[in-house]
């Protein structure tokens, strides 16, 4: 059976709950309320009880705060996909083809997965990811560029944006 672990990383959009288990990084969520909250529904999902433990999850936190610091443009993390499956998987991994700095329309992202018709189902998988930032949904925009809800928080995404593109100048 697969160990996880996790931490709570402050980040300038707030907390991150960081997941990670013998295969990879397993989520990366901004906490909208207490983590408590978040890692129930994970450890249900899972089904194991992750351990506190930050040194675990330094290679990740670290390589965050590379992100935010407009250092790290890449990130060199394995991913553990075990909470998707299917059509989800695919367009997200799709989503993380995107270059940093650059967007993708939901429906660039169905062609890529072949499944040309299929844009709101990229909407709705990028609505679901597990891991947020470092598989890019925030890079994936409506059709005519307006960038999208976010999960409620366009703010966050905006946020995202702006960071990729100021460091890409």
């Amino acid at each position: 059976m697969t160990s996880t672990v996790f931490s709570v990383h402050p980040t300038p959009i707030g907390q991150a709950l960081v997941v990670v288990s013998d295969e990879g990084l397993v989520a990366l969520q901004i906490l909208d309320g207490p983590h408590d909250d978040a890692l129930a529904e994970l450890t249900a999902a899972l089904h194991s009880v992750p351990e506190h433990d930050p040194d675990a999850t330094a290679p990740v936190t670290g390589q965050i705060d590379e992100y935010f610091a407009g250092r790290r443009r890449e990130f060199d993390i394995a991913l553990d996909w075990q909470l998707v499956r299917g059509f989800v998987r695919e367009a997200l991994q799709a989503v993380c083809e995107i270059p940093y700095g650059q967007t993708a329309s939901y429906g660039e992202v169905a062609i890529a997965t072949g499944h040309v018709r299929a844009h709101r189902a990229v909407g709705s998988a990028c609505a679901r990811t597990p891991i947020s930032i470092v598989v890019p949904a925030h890079r994936v925009v409506r059709a005519d560029g307006s960038i999208g809800e976010y999960g409620g928080h366009p703010e966050l995404k905006r946020f995202l944006l702006d960071l990729e593109a100021a460091a890409g100048e």
